[in-house]
């Protein structure tokens, strides 16, 4: 097993020709991918892997300044499917691994069929003709709630986000991989998601893009879904889902698999 296969924890599972790469997002690992794996995996070759500062990751291979951008998770994704020897896939970005998804895409379209991307954000903070949902100050305390006390940050934050009952299994399974990672790498993690600004990279995407979204989510409003499908450019289609909350393949299985899967197998419509 080679360094980069035991940094992410890579895994490939699966039968089919056609492969599918699964990228999990901010406080999560490729768990949260556990209620889509069964219905892909008769159909289809599925990469796994944990984003660098996922709790299940070795901590000393975390790199600051690397991870300051999401460049860097852009180049590990681009180093995984060079060392899996993938010439084209599926990708499947969840959350900051939709935007990843979408700058690895720029600099080598050819390896990406499409990009499925769910509850995806190129910016989060409010600006002149832009809503993202947060301004400023309310990041700042998010970013002080999480530097004082990380673990009672994470028993707030994880029933917000999920956007479910404090006992619901989801919540649970979200507050245990968010516990999982480092205080000061979740707080560097957090801080160049939230602070990232991807708005001047989306007309360089050229490869068709599927936008899903929940109808309610904490950290992305349904209006970043129709922004992302005027401005990507390429071909886009946007769906949103009656689900709530930014983790929804957890939270909803029951409404988020179906629509998955028609994505994965569909292409956008001419």
């Amino acid at each position: 097993m080679g360094i980069l296969e035991e940094a992410h924890n890579l895994k490939v599972v699966g039968t089919g020709q056609q492969i599918l790469v699964l990228g999990h997002g901010f406080g999560t690992d490729q768990s949260v991918w556990k209620h889509l794996i069964p219905h892909i995996i008769d159909d289809y070759k599925v990469i796994l892997y944990d984003n660098m500062g996922a709790g299940t990751t070795n901590p000393d291979y975390f790199d600051f300044e690397r991870y300051s951008t999401l460049e860097g998770y852009a180049y590990d994704l681009l180093a995984i499917l060079e060392e899996l020897q993938v010439d084209s896939c599926i990708y499947v970005g969840h959350s900051v691994s939709a935007m990843v998804g979408l700058i690895a895409s720029i600099t080598r379209p050819d390896l990406f069929s499409k990009i499925i991307m769910i509850a995806a954000s190129p910016r989060y903070l409010n600006d002149v003709d832009y809503y993202g949902g947060f301004e400023q100050e309310d990041l700042d305390q998010l970013f002080e709630a999480m530097g004082a006390n990380y673990k009672a940050w994470c028993s707030g934050f994880a029933p917000l986000a999920v956007g479910g009952d404090m006992d619901s299994m989801a919540v649970q399974e979200f507050s245990r991989t968010l516990f999982n990672m480092r205080p000061d790498i979740a707080l560097t993690v957090a801080q160049t998601i939230f602070q990232s600004d991807m708005r001047q990279i989306l007309k360089m995407v050229t490869v068709p893009c599927h936008i899903l979204q929940s109808v309610k989510d904490l950290a992305v409003p349904v209006v970043v879904s129709e922004y992302l499908h005027q401005n990507l450019g390429g071909e886009s289609i946007v769906e949103v889902m009656s689900s709530d909350g930014h983790l929804p393949q957890l939270s909803s299985p029951d409404i988020v698999i179906p629509v998955l899967l028609r994505h994965i197998r569909y292409d956008i419509a001419i």
